[in-house]
């Protein structure tokens, strides 16, 4: 159950709003691969809620490789390069089941809805997949200097929304980002597997069939 006032969301974007983890997962393997190294499904589970440096550190630690910082610069921009050639394709039919509906209902009663996410793409997703009209501010990679789980980007979520932290409740599907929105002072929802992200306030499998009643009362 979540207790006291609500007054805005925050949404991770990779996981809970889409599901573009497969597309990173991709440009990510194929970086390895060309490095000479293999890139598994569990490796990428460490990256998600990550920045893009951070998640080249992650992929070149799990490689046991080291590069100047030049090479490790153009390795990260080469992952984009390809990862962007297939979110440039996306469409509304991408947004994850549910989502939609929830925030509309957010928006119909009045509670501040903002994105929260370390992807520099964040804002392409949300034109190419029509939700920018959603979102009441979007904070993202081109505006935080910390990965979480440092606090910063929901932080900078409730300034720019003009709402106390201790109002806000987030949503994300990474363990990284869960301790991001507990270490902002904010409550939480896990989105997936509450073996994983048990230590939310609440974790649910997804949208579909949430409601905001849902989020004020026990499950």
């Amino acid at each position: 159950m979540i207790k006291n006032f609500i007054e805005a969301c925050i949404f991770d974007l990779d996981g809970v709003v889409v599901d573009t983890a497969k597309y990173h997962f991709i440009a990510w393997k194929a970086l390895a691969e060309e490095l000479g190294f293999e890139f598994t499904h569990e490796d990428n589970e460490r990256l998600k809620g990550v920045s893009r440096m951070a998640s080249l550190e992650i992929l070149l630690e799990i490689g046991g490789l080291q590069f100047p910082e030049r090479e490790k610069l153009a390795m990260a921009e080469k992952k984009n390069t390809l990862y962007v050639s297939y979110i440039e394709k996306m469409t509304p039919q991408e947004i994850l089941p549910g989502v939609p509906e929830f925030l509309q209902e957010l928006k119909n009663n009045r509670i501040k809805i903002a994105l929260g996410s370390a992807s520099k793409n964040a804002p392409m997703i949300l034109d190419r997949i029509q939700l920018t009209e959603m979102f009441d501010a979007v904070v993202d990679g081109n505006s935080i200097t910390e990965a979480k789980p440092n606090p910063e980007v929901f932080l900078k979520g409730a300034e720019r929304l003009g709402v106390l932290p201790e109002n806000c409740v987030v949503f994300e599907d990474a363990i990284a980002g869960v301790e991001a929105a507990r270490n902002a002072g904010m409550r939480c929802i896990g989105i997936g597997d509450p073996e994983t992200l048990g230590f939310a306030d609440l974790v649910i499998p997804g949208f579909d069939g949430f409601t905001l009643e849902k989020l004020k009362t026990p499950l």
